[in-house]
């Protein structure tokens, strides 16, 4: 399962939105959980940003809404946001070193 998550946070709460997205990739290289693919990207706007999640299965996603780091960031996302989250399912057609370090 991949998806994107898509919104615009309000100019004044990028920096804030920043600091919680990092704390859930500190978090997630502590914990290292198996079949989790993530990455977030800011656009060139400078406040809207994008996130992809693939995972194999439910508990792969657990392993990320579950942690303590992520369950901050998205306890109050809705509210530093002047867009809010659009969540779109996405199949995958091909790619080449994508997620790969």
């Amino acid at each position: 399962m991949t998806r994107m998550i898509r919104y615009k946070v309000k100019a004044d709460r990028v920096a804030e939105n920043e600091r919680y997205v990092v704390a859930v990739y500190d978090e997630l290289k502590r914990v290292a959980p198996p079949g989790l693919r993530y990455a977030t990207f800011r656009l060139d706007d400078g406040a809207s940003f994008v996130h992809i999640v693939s995972y194999e299965t439910g508990k792969n996603h657990e392993a990320l809404t579950s942690l303590p780091a992520f369950k901050a960031f998205s306890a109050k996302v809705k509210e530093r946001c002047e867009e809010q989250p659009v969540i779109v399912e996405m199949n995958e057609v091909g790619s080449y070193g994508f997620g790969r370090a």
